[in-house]
């Protein structure tokens, strides 16, 4: 099979935290994690996997990574950049429906993590109010 993305070695960095992001990157051959530093401490918010994607916001503004995404043994990624995307869309509005759906998706999935790792008081506050 030929490889059409992107290889990367186990522990190379695809993206760093802080960069500006102008494309969206599909996973082809293995697996990435999903890093965050704050500070001196660098945690492992999860992993991605082939036919994962990350990087979709984009594809749709100026955005800056919130984390670095790293290679997990050999990785084979994708990039699909912003007029590409953009041109898509307009050949298939559907293709744009689907990367909603995904980056809604993760929208709820970070949502429920930061329930987890919160305390009620916290996300009383995220939210504005100062009612428990």
């Amino acid at each position: 099979m030929s490889v059409v993305g992107k290889k990367f070695r186990d522990g190379q960095a695809i993206c760093h935290q802080g960069e500006l992001g102008d494309c969206m990157y599909i996973i082809q051959e293995g697996e990435v994690e999903l890093l965050q530093r704050n500070g001196e401490h660098e945690f492992c918010l999860g992993t991605l996997s082939k036919g994962d994607s990350f990087g979709e916001g984009a594809l749709l503004e100026d955005a800056i990574f919130p984390i670095t995404i790293r290679a997990l043994g050999d990785t084979v990624v994708l990039t699909v950049a912003r007029h590409a995307f953009l041109r898509r869309v307009h050949e298939d509005p559907a293709f744009a429906l689907h990367i909603i759906r995904k980056m809604s998706s993760r929208i709820r999935w970070l949502e429920a993590a930061l329930v987890r790792s919160a305390n009620v008081g916290d996300i009383a506050a995220l939210a504005g109010s100062t009612k428990p």
